[in-house]
């Protein structure tokens, strides 16, 4: 059995009650007796009364993954990024390689565009993308040959709505762990998906919500589909997303403005008939579940991809070696024949006695003798 690494147990206890009355003892241990003394004495401390209240503004909290093989690290990565960064909507992934050392104090400030062109012996490599959601960030990210780190960044603690003194350091630290959960769960739902049995044939047929009776999902339409594909880019969120989410997010993928918010509540309702989202509680805010995800993935995967290059690849069958294109210019007979400005007169039978000729039936029939 391996031996427990002591930065592991430290770890594991940052969650517990007891630990934000250990950070606080460390706090005061270093205010008082080295920044405080040098304005009052510890004397005049105790009887000024005077202390100090501490908060939390900024916590990150991560999670590595260690591999055998570096290049086994690498395909796993780079394959979960190429099937997941447009379905969360990654706006930017980066690739930096070709540096002697890695970017941080010893090495250059910052992974800046320079790097990333330079190839001579390079000694590492890192490829980093990341999910924003407003002051939340979750992002992944290789760290060395083995290890692979998703990381959850709280970049100002009210986000949470957990308080941010010290005393809910504990809850904090729990929430951010969710939040890293969620997202390689996540990632692991895009990345494969697979329908149910009669998906296909339950999703356009309609659904109740309480009393309330909603249409069924037509996954040939163009609205639909951008709302699916939107819902999958929110489904990291880590506090769940709002109907003025979904809004904007459909606006960013398509750029066009005509989706309202009244379009996507009632998309989010379809939605919830199906099971696709649910909605905790009495909240205003929507969850993807992890079956859900697997299967809008799947859905979106074989329409998009499986479906619609079907009727783009149709071509025409080619002509034989026999077969000449018909001159544009050569009148078809569908054509109406052109006429005249100025037609000349049809002729037309005449009744001479001397010709014999019947005008109806335009037969010659001798005439008897008068």
């Amino acid at each position: 059995m391996p031996t427990p690494q002591p930065w592991l147990e430290i770890a594991d206890t940052l969650s517990h009650p007891a630990t934000a009355g250990r950070l606080s003892q460390v706090c005061d241990r270093w205010i008082y007796s080295a920044c405080l003394c040098f304005g009052l004495d510890l004397d005049e401390q105790a009887r000024s009364g005077f202390r100090y209240g501490y908060s939390v503004f900024q916590v990150e909290y991560s999670r590595n993954l260690i591999f055998a093989y570096g290049r086994q690290m690498d395909r796993v990565f780079n394959t979960v990024l190429d099937r997941t960064r447009s379905r969360l909507d990654v706006p930017t992934l980066r690739t930096l390689f070709g540096a002697k050392q890695r970017p941080g104090r010893n090495g250059t400030p910052q992974p800046s565009p320079r790097l990333a062109v330079m190839i001579e012996k390079p000694r590492w490599d890192l490829t980093l993308f990341k999910v924003h959601f407003g002051l939340l960030t979750l992002k992944g990210y290789t760290k060395g040959k083995h290890v692979l780190r998703f990381e959850a960044i709280v970049h100002n603690t009210t986000q949470l709505r957990c308080g941010r003194v010290l005393d809910r350091f504990g809850e904090i630290v729990d929430r951010l762990a969710g939040m890293v959960n969620r997202f390689t769960t996540t990632l692991d739902c895009l990345d494969i998906g697979f329908l149910p049995d009669n998906t296909l044939d339950q999703l356009p047929l309609p659904s109740t919500i309480g009393a309330t009776r909603v249409g069924g999902i037509d996954v040939n339409k163009p609205r639909i589909r951008t709302a699916l594909a939107a819902v999958l880019a929110l489904s990291a969120a880590p506090g769940g997303f709002t109907v003025a989410d979904l809004t904007t997010r459909v606006h960013t993928i398509t750029g066009n403005t005509d989706y309202t918010v009244r379009h996507a509540a009632y998309d989010l309702r379809k939605l919830r008939g199906k099971d696709l989202i649910v909605k905790p509680g009495r909240s205003h805010r929507y969850q993807v579940p992890a079956p859900a995800a697997r299967t809008i993935t799947a859905l979106l995967t074989l329409r998009e991809h499986v479906i619609a290059p079907i009727p783009a690849g149709v071509r025409s069958p080619r002509m034989g070696p026999q077969t000449r294109p018909l001159d544009p210019h050569r009148p078809r007979l569908r054509n109406p024949p052109h006429h005249h400005a100025n037609p000349l007169p049809r002729p037309r039978h005449h009744h001479g006695r001397h010709r014999g000729i019947d005008n109806f039936l335009s037969i010659g029939v001798p005439q008897a003798p008068s």
